[in-house]
Protein backbone atom coordinates (compact mmCIF):
# COMPACT_ATOMS: atom_id res chain seq x y z
CA UNK A 1 0.00 0.00 0.00
CA UNK A 2 2.94 3.14 0.60
CA UNK A 3 3.90 2.50 -2.93
CA UNK A 4 1.10 2.72 -3.93
CA UNK A 5 0.31 6.30 -1.56
CA UNK A 6 3.79 7.56 -3.02
CA UNK A 7 2.02 7.17 -6.96
CA UNK A 8 0.56 10.28 -8.77
CA UNK A 9 -3.39 11.25 -9.56
CA UNK A 10 -3.86 10.96 -13.39
CA UNK A 11 -6.05 13.29 -14.96
CA UNK A 12 -6.86 13.79 -18.67
CA UNK A 13 -9.11 16.10 -20.84
CA UNK A 14 -9.33 17.03 -24.77
CA UNK A 15 -7.05 19.91 -24.22
CA UNK A 16 -5.94 22.29 -21.46
CA UNK A 17 -9.37 22.73 -19.51
CA UNK A 18 -8.70 20.20 -17.51
CA UNK A 19 -5.64 21.99 -16.18
CA UNK A 20 -8.50 24.17 -14.22
CA UNK A 21 -9.07 20.81 -12.13
CA UNK A 22 -5.23 20.01 -11.59
CA UNK A 23 -5.40 23.61 -10.00
CA UNK A 24 -7.57 22.72 -7.58
CA UNK A 25 -6.31 19.30 -7.17
CA UNK A 26 -2.91 21.50 -6.39
CA UNK A 27 -4.81 23.53 -3.91
CA UNK A 28 -6.78 20.89 -2.20
CA UNK A 29 -3.99 17.99 -1.73
CA UNK A 30 -0.43 19.67 -2.09
CA UNK A 31 1.33 16.80 -1.42
CA UNK A 32 0.05 14.97 -3.99
CA UNK A 33 1.67 14.57 -7.38
CA UNK A 34 0.06 14.53 -10.93
CA UNK A 35 0.38 13.36 -14.42
CA UNK A 36 -1.61 15.40 -16.88
CA UNK A 37 -2.36 14.52 -20.28
CA UNK A 38 -4.15 16.94 -23.05
CA UNK A 39 -4.73 15.59 -26.22
CA UNK A 40 -4.62 18.78 -27.98
CA UNK A 41 -4.29 16.84 -31.48
CA UNK A 42 -7.68 15.61 -32.06
CA UNK A 43 -9.23 18.46 -30.00
CA UNK A 44 -12.82 19.03 -29.69
CA UNK A 45 -13.91 15.61 -28.41
CA UNK A 46 -17.28 17.57 -28.12
CA UNK A 47 -18.08 17.34 -31.81
CA UNK A 48 -17.38 13.72 -32.34
CA UNK A 49 -19.14 10.61 -32.09
CA UNK A 50 -19.82 8.94 -28.87
CA UNK A 51 -17.79 5.62 -30.26
CA UNK A 52 -14.85 7.94 -30.81
CA UNK A 53 -15.11 9.74 -27.75
CA UNK A 54 -14.95 6.05 -25.81
CA UNK A 55 -12.04 5.10 -27.57
CA UNK A 56 -10.09 8.37 -27.31
CA UNK A 57 -10.70 8.08 -23.60
CA UNK A 58 -9.54 4.23 -23.03
CA UNK A 59 -5.76 5.17 -25.42
CA UNK A 60 -5.72 7.99 -22.94
CA UNK A 61 -6.62 6.06 -19.85
CA UNK A 62 -4.36 3.62 -20.90
CA UNK A 63 -1.54 6.10 -21.07
CA UNK A 64 -2.06 7.31 -17.52
CA UNK A 65 -2.27 3.73 -16.50
CA UNK A 66 1.57 3.29 -17.66
CA UNK A 67 2.48 6.32 -15.81
CA UNK A 68 1.32 3.88 -12.69
CA UNK A 69 -1.13 6.43 -11.48
CA UNK A 70 -3.47 5.77 -8.41
CA UNK A 71 -6.35 6.96 -9.49
CA UNK A 72 -7.95 9.26 -12.18
CA UNK A 73 -9.62 11.90 -12.65
CA UNK A 74 -11.79 12.06 -16.28
CA UNK A 75 -11.48 16.10 -16.43
CA UNK A 76 -13.54 15.96 -20.00
CA UNK A 77 -17.11 16.02 -20.10
CA UNK A 78 -17.36 14.38 -23.13
CA UNK A 79 -15.46 11.78 -22.23
CA UNK A 80 -17.22 11.33 -18.93
CA UNK A 81 -20.42 11.34 -20.70
CA UNK A 82 -19.53 9.33 -23.28
CA UNK A 83 -16.94 6.88 -21.39
CA UNK A 84 -17.05 7.29 -17.65
CA UNK A 85 -19.17 4.22 -17.11
CA UNK A 86 -16.76 1.71 -19.12
CA UNK A 87 -13.95 3.32 -17.89
CA UNK A 88 -15.42 2.73 -13.71
CA UNK A 89 -16.18 -0.71 -14.93
CA UNK A 90 -12.77 -2.32 -16.85
CA UNK A 91 -10.18 -0.48 -14.91
CA UNK A 92 -9.16 -1.76 -11.29
CA UNK A 93 -8.25 1.92 -9.73
CA UNK A 94 -10.33 4.13 -8.52
CA UNK A 95 -11.77 6.78 -11.69
CA UNK A 96 -13.72 10.00 -10.84
CA UNK A 97 -15.92 11.84 -13.88
CA UNK A 98 -16.73 15.72 -13.45
CA UNK A 99 -20.06 15.10 -13.94
CA UNK A 100 -21.39 14.00 -11.35
CA UNK A 101 -19.90 15.72 -8.21
CA UNK A 102 -21.08 19.48 -10.50
CA UNK A 103 -24.57 17.71 -10.74
CA UNK A 104 -24.87 17.22 -6.57
CA UNK A 105 -23.37 20.63 -6.17
CA UNK A 106 -26.57 22.57 -8.32
CA UNK A 107 -28.79 20.42 -7.09
CA UNK A 108 -27.84 21.90 -3.86
CA UNK A 109 -27.48 25.20 -4.35
CA UNK A 110 -30.82 26.04 -6.53
CA UNK A 111 -33.36 27.58 -4.81
CA UNK A 112 -35.60 27.91 -7.40
CA UNK A 113 -35.18 24.76 -9.23
CA UNK A 114 -34.43 26.33 -12.46
CA UNK A 115 -30.71 25.17 -13.48
CA UNK A 116 -29.24 25.57 -16.83
CA UNK A 117 -26.23 23.96 -18.05
CA UNK A 118 -24.10 24.61 -21.20
CA UNK A 119 -21.42 22.27 -22.45
CA UNK A 120 -20.25 20.59 -25.71
CA UNK A 121 -22.89 19.59 -28.36
CA UNK A 122 -21.53 15.72 -27.45
CA UNK A 123 -22.21 16.42 -23.54
CA UNK A 124 -25.87 17.89 -24.60
CA UNK A 125 -26.79 15.12 -26.71
CA UNK A 126 -25.91 12.51 -24.40
CA UNK A 127 -28.44 14.07 -21.95
CA UNK A 128 -26.09 13.14 -18.72
CA UNK A 129 -26.64 15.88 -16.87
CA UNK A 130 -30.01 15.91 -17.48
CA UNK A 131 -30.78 12.08 -16.17
CA UNK A 132 -28.31 12.56 -12.98
CA UNK A 133 -30.48 16.31 -12.15
CA UNK A 134 -33.36 14.48 -12.21
CA UNK A 135 -32.51 11.32 -10.29
CA UNK A 136 -31.66 13.54 -7.22
CA UNK A 137 -34.57 15.86 -8.03
CA UNK A 138 -37.59 15.47 -10.48
CA UNK A 139 -39.01 18.18 -10.07
CA UNK A 140 -36.06 20.21 -12.02
CA UNK A 141 -36.22 22.50 -14.74
CA UNK A 142 -32.74 21.72 -16.94
CA UNK A 143 -32.10 24.49 -19.62
CA UNK A 144 -29.39 23.05 -22.02
CA UNK A 145 -27.11 24.90 -24.38
CA UNK A 146 -24.56 23.41 -26.44
CA UNK A 147 -21.75 25.93 -27.25
CA UNK A 148 -19.42 24.65 -29.42
CA UNK A 149 -17.19 27.79 -30.16
CA UNK A 150 -16.33 28.54 -26.03
CA UNK A 151 -13.34 25.95 -26.34
CA UNK A 152 -11.48 26.90 -29.78
CA UNK A 153 -11.87 30.51 -28.37
CA UNK A 154 -10.15 29.60 -24.85
CA UNK A 155 -7.45 27.61 -26.85
CA UNK A 156 -6.91 30.55 -28.67
CA UNK A 157 -6.56 32.53 -24.99
CA UNK A 158 -9.22 35.14 -25.85
CA UNK A 159 -10.37 35.46 -22.39
CA UNK A 160 -10.80 38.93 -22.33
CA UNK A 161 -11.04 39.56 -25.95
CA UNK A 162 -14.31 41.27 -26.79
CA UNK A 163 -15.49 38.86 -29.63
CA UNK A 164 -15.48 36.50 -26.69
CA UNK A 165 -18.04 38.44 -24.79
CA UNK A 166 -20.15 38.72 -28.31
CA UNK A 167 -19.78 35.05 -28.38
CA UNK A 168 -20.92 34.21 -25.09
CA UNK A 169 -23.89 36.49 -25.62
CA UNK A 170 -24.95 34.94 -28.65
CA UNK A 171 -24.67 31.45 -26.73
CA UNK A 172 -26.27 32.89 -23.76
CA UNK A 173 -28.78 35.20 -24.31
CA UNK A 174 -32.13 33.14 -24.40
CA UNK A 175 -30.73 31.69 -20.86
CA UNK A 176 -31.46 35.34 -19.66
CA UNK A 177 -35.32 34.68 -20.03
CA UNK A 178 -35.80 31.22 -18.40
CA UNK A 179 -35.00 32.37 -14.99
CA UNK A 180 -32.26 30.11 -13.83
CA UNK A 181 -30.75 30.38 -10.35
CA UNK A 182 -27.81 28.03 -11.34
CA UNK A 183 -26.01 27.23 -14.31
CA UNK A 184 -23.30 24.37 -14.37
CA UNK A 185 -19.99 24.90 -16.29
CA UNK A 186 -20.52 21.40 -18.33
CA UNK A 187 -16.91 22.02 -19.81
CA UNK A 188 -13.61 21.96 -17.59
CA UNK A 189 -12.68 25.11 -20.56
CA UNK A 190 -15.58 27.40 -19.63
CA UNK A 191 -14.85 28.67 -15.96
CA UNK A 192 -12.16 30.96 -17.87
CA UNK A 193 -15.35 32.69 -19.35
CA UNK A 194 -16.65 33.09 -15.86
CA UNK A 195 -16.40 37.10 -16.38
CA UNK A 196 -17.85 37.32 -19.76
CA UNK A 197 -21.08 34.76 -18.41
CA UNK A 198 -21.69 36.80 -15.37
CA UNK A 199 -21.91 40.02 -17.16
CA UNK A 200 -24.29 38.29 -19.72
CA UNK A 201 -26.58 36.40 -17.08
CA UNK A 202 -25.58 38.59 -13.73
CA UNK A 203 -24.61 38.05 -10.63
CA UNK A 204 -27.74 35.96 -9.32
CA UNK A 205 -26.96 33.10 -11.15
CA UNK A 206 -24.66 30.41 -9.40
CA UNK A 207 -22.24 29.15 -11.74
CA UNK A 208 -21.17 25.36 -11.05
CA UNK A 209 -17.91 24.86 -11.63
CA UNK A 210 -17.25 20.80 -11.21
CA UNK A 211 -13.88 20.98 -10.56
CA UNK A 212 -13.88 22.13 -6.69
CA UNK A 213 -16.60 18.74 -6.07
CA UNK A 214 -14.67 16.65 -8.05
CA UNK A 215 -11.26 17.16 -6.52
CA UNK A 216 -13.35 16.70 -2.84
CA UNK A 217 -15.02 13.27 -4.13
CA UNK A 218 -11.42 12.14 -5.54
CA UNK A 219 -9.81 13.07 -1.83
CA UNK A 220 -12.40 11.48 0.27
CA UNK A 221 -12.04 8.51 -2.20
CA UNK A 222 -8.47 8.31 -1.10
CA UNK A 223 -9.19 9.15 2.30
CA UNK A 224 -11.59 5.94 2.89
CA UNK A 225 -9.22 3.66 0.42
CA UNK A 226 -6.05 4.58 2.29
CA UNK A 227 -4.37 6.37 -0.70
CA UNK A 228 -3.43 9.63 0.40
CA UNK A 229 0.36 10.81 -0.19
CA UNK A 230 2.42 10.93 2.82
CA UNK A 231 5.01 12.95 1.31
CA UNK A 232 5.28 16.44 3.29
CA UNK A 233 7.03 17.89 -0.13
CA UNK A 234 5.00 19.42 -2.74
CA UNK A 235 4.00 17.36 -5.61
CA UNK A 236 5.28 17.23 -8.77
CA UNK A 237 3.37 18.04 -11.95
CA UNK A 238 4.38 16.21 -15.05
CA UNK A 239 2.34 17.70 -18.20
CA UNK A 240 1.87 15.55 -21.50
CA UNK A 241 0.12 16.44 -24.83
CA UNK A 242 -0.66 15.19 -27.86
CA UNK A 243 0.66 18.24 -29.65
CA UNK A 244 1.80 21.85 -28.27
CA UNK A 245 0.28 24.98 -30.08
CA UNK A 246 2.03 27.92 -30.31
CA UNK A 247 0.79 29.48 -27.69
CA UNK A 248 0.60 26.82 -25.28
CA UNK A 249 2.47 27.94 -22.45
CA UNK A 250 0.72 31.35 -22.00
CA UNK A 251 -2.81 29.83 -22.07
CA UNK A 252 -2.06 26.58 -20.19
CA UNK A 253 -0.29 28.75 -17.13
CA UNK A 254 -3.59 30.62 -17.39
CA UNK A 255 -5.84 27.34 -16.23
CA UNK A 256 -3.20 26.14 -14.23
CA UNK A 257 -2.38 29.85 -12.23
CA UNK A 258 1.19 28.59 -11.92
CA UNK A 259 4.51 28.11 -14.69
CA UNK A 260 3.91 25.13 -16.25
CA UNK A 261 7.21 22.87 -16.51
CA UNK A 262 7.72 19.21 -17.73
CA UNK A 263 6.11 19.24 -20.83
CA UNK A 264 6.53 16.37 -23.13
CA UNK A 265 4.75 15.72 -26.42
CA UNK A 266 3.64 12.16 -27.05
CA UNK A 267 3.47 10.85 -30.39
CA UNK A 268 1.14 8.72 -31.96
CA UNK A 269 -2.59 9.84 -30.65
Amino acid sequence: MQGIQNRSIGVFDSGLGGLTVVKELRREMPHESIVYFGDIARLPYGIKSKEQILNFSIQNTLFLLKQKVKAIVVACNSSSSAAYHFLRDHFGIPIIDVIMPAVEAAACVTHTGRVGLIATHATVASQAYERSLRKINPNLRIFSRACSLFVPVVEEGWLEDPITEQIVRRYLGGLRHKNIDTLILGCTHYPMLKASIRKVLGPRVQLIDSARPSVKKLKSILIRQGLVSKSKRKGELRVFVSDMPRNFKQVGEKFLGEKLHKVQIVRGF
